[in-house]
């Protein structure tokens, strides 16, 4: 079988487990759940299977005929190249495990079936996305994306706050996708085309102007920015905690939040289609502040799952900054990396939730004795996202650092810093919830759970060995097939340097704070007040978009409805009070005029009948005076007459 041509299989045979689960209900094997991780299993042997194709340059862009658009001819097909083979198996692979553990993490929801549907919808519109070689068909999948999102973080949606997360995740993210659309319209009437391939040469062939492409480039930004969660759209994703814990690791790792990476990974050719132009600034400088006031805003937040959130946001900011100096191989290297270590986070963090109804970090503690594989597992983790050596997170972190300090130097110190603060606040977690005094009764969980959080751990710690500096396999995988896409740097030993030093201080000042009490956290906090009440708010940027966007936004939806109230709907009661009003007098009109002259007649009819009753006798004396004084009344009238 030619696994490359038939990459769509990957996305279909999810697609299938959701339909038979969504018609047998809990009356499907494992109530669903069986039917879930085999569709995911057969895609992930499509996804090996193009991959090996792809890595003996079998792979390719398989199209056929999809419709007409007046003179134009649209199809749809698979891209099977390197970017998407990588994908697809990361992709298929953790979401595999994720859902491998939502078999105990769901056990005994009343919506057992009805989630698992959900999830395998997720997994199949993502490999769809992935695996689209029209830009048409990727935003169909790139919708369906944002819908199975809405169902999955709004699942219990019984929680107010979790309908409200859904409507808020939704809602922000179609900002992006309008810009995304835009761009789509943009790209097809200049260049005639949405077709990814034909795009991509044209614009390199110089067939529309730079300013076109420059605005399509940062249209489709728009759309990434709002599915990654980039600053200023960033704000949906930690309340995306609502939903249930494996649905956190799927969109964080592996699904919702990697395809805006992937999306300005896929269409790069665009970005640097203008290499002086500003799309690619914009993107490093987006990613970089990013990373930073997400990792801030981490270093005080208490629930755990919500630590991990703005991790994410931080880790996409990191990848976005890859792509906007230049290096799309170094993104989705880290985007790689990401997925295998933070859905073992949100694993983690899924456990002691399961295990202990809490994720409040200050209502936790002593837990390394009593879940020791969770304890394990988190630290693998923690250290591959800290960026330590030999860990996944250092060779893919250090390789966009390595990118960055050689486009800007101040890009690079501000991503330093980023580095500082995960370390710190990953370490703040791990003291807090793991060491110290156990606060709250615990047990480990069921192997179910563990098995995936220890495969996944695995990944964590050695995946980075694919692309070290020394060895760039996964670097040269990616570039040898596209020089476009970047290429893997020599080694730089003093860069290496000094991020593990700036990881280990980070590290070092963590445990010193929450296992040692050195310095003070509580002292610390209150010489740094002002500090900590712009980070525990967030930076006020819900409180902005309350002020700048809901509400003049509901205040005009206000005036909209007194409009409509008050002149809309008053013209159409006044035109009704009218027409009553007419058809009242038209009703006096005819009872009173109308029924009154026909009954007059009648009347005058009825009186006259009476008078000549006194006439008609029947006597032939009575007829005789009569018809005398009829001639003698004629008499009169000739007599006297003209």
């Amino acid at each position: 079988m030619h696994f490359a041509q038939h990459a769509y299989l990957a996305p279909a045979f999810p697609l299938l487990a959701c339909g038979l689960i969504l018609a047998l209900g809990r009356r499907g094997p494992g109530q669903g759940a069986y039917l879930a991780v085999g569709g995911m299993t057969l895609s992930l042997l499509v996804s090996l299977g193009v991959l090996r194709e792809v890595l003996a340059r079998k792979g390719g862009d398989f199209s056929v005929f999809w419709f007409r658009a007046g003179d134009m001819q649209l199809g749809a097909g698979v891209l099977a190249d390197p970017f998407s083979a990588v994908m697809l198996l990361v992709v298929s692979f953790v979401g595999l495990m994720i859902f491998i553990y939502s078999i105990g993490y769901m056990h005994g929801d009343p919506l057992y079936a009805r989630y698992f549907a959900y999830l395998s919808l997720f997994a199949a519109a993502m490999m769809g996305l992935v695996v689209a070689d029209s830009l048409i068909v990727l935003y169909m999948c790139w919708e369906l994306v944002g819908l199975c999102s809405y169902l999955l973080i709004g699942f219990w949606f019984q929680r107010p706050a979790a309908a409200r997360a859904a409507k808020k995740a939704f809602l922000v993210t179609r900002l992006g996708d309008a810009g995304f659309l835009l761009g789509i319209l943009l790209l097809f009437f200049a260049l005639g085309t949405v077709h990814m391939p034909s795009l991509f040469a044209k614009a390199d062939a110089g067939v529309a102007s730079e300013w076109v492409l420059v605005a399509a480039a940062l249209l489709i930004f728009c759309g990434a920015a709002g599915k990654s969660a980039q600053f200023p759209l960033h704000v949906w994703l930690p309340d995306a905690m609502e939903g249930p814990t494996p649905v956190s690791a799927l969109i964080h790792a592996a699904t919702m939040v990697a395809a805006g990476v992937y999306l300005v990974a896929r269409t790069f050719p665009l970005f640097a289609a203008v290499p002086d132009g500003p799309a690619l600034s914009v993107v490093a400088w987006i990613g970089v502040l990013t990373a930073l006031i997400a990792a801030s805003i981490a270093t005080v937040t208490n629930d755990i799952k919500r630590v991990l959130a703005y991790s994410t946001i931080s880790q996409l900011g990191y990848m976005m900054l890859g792509l906007g100096v230049g290096s799309a191989v170094a993104a989705i290297f880290h985007l790689t990396t990401h997925a295998f270590f933070k859905a073992l986070l949100f694993m983690t963090a899924g456990s002691i939730i399961h295990a202990t109804g809490k994720q409040d970090m200050w209502e936790l503690g002593g837990l390394r004795a009593k879940m020791p594989i969770t304890f394990v597992t988190f630290l693998c983790g923690a250290a591959a996202l800290a960026g330590l050596p030999p860990l996944s997170g250092f060779s893919s972190k250090d390789e966009i650092l390595l990118e960055t300090l050689h486009v800007s130097p101040l890009l690079y110190g501000l991503a330093l810093a980023g580095v500082f603060l995960t370390a710190f606040y990953v370490t703040r977690m791990a003291v807090v919830t793991f060491l110290g005094e156990g606060k709250t009764e615990a047990h480990e969980s069921p192997m179910v759970m563990t098995g995936p959080m220890i495969v996944l751990a695995v990944g964590a710690v050695s995946l980075g060995w694919l692309g070290t500096p020394w060895a760039p396999l996964f670097q040269n995988f990616l570039a040898g097939h596209g020089a476009e896409h970047g290429s893997a740097q020599a080694p730089n030993l003093g860069l290496m340097a000094a991020s593990v030093g700036v990881a280990l201080a980070g590290i070092a000042l963590g445990y010193s704070m929450y296992a040692k009490g050195v310095p003070s956290p509580a002292a610390l906090k209150r010489s740094l007040c002002p500090l900590y009440v712009v980070l525990s708010n967030k930076y006020w940027i819900d409180e902005a978009y309350q002020w700048a966007i809901i509400r003049p936004g509901l205040r005009l939806a206000s005036l909209f409805r007194t409009f409509d109230e008050e002149a809309v709907d008053g013209a159409v009661n006044g035109a009704g009070k009218a027409a009553v009003g007419g058809s009242w007098l038209s009703n006096a009109f005819d009872h009173i005029v109308v029924d009154g002259l026909v009954n007059l007649v009648g009347w005058t009819t009825r009186q006259a009948g009476a008078v000549g009753r006194f006439i008609q006798t029947g006597l032939a004396q009575d007829y005789m005076f009569w018809l005398a004084a009829g001639a003698f009344i004629l008499i009169l009238i000739g007599w006297f007459g003209p």
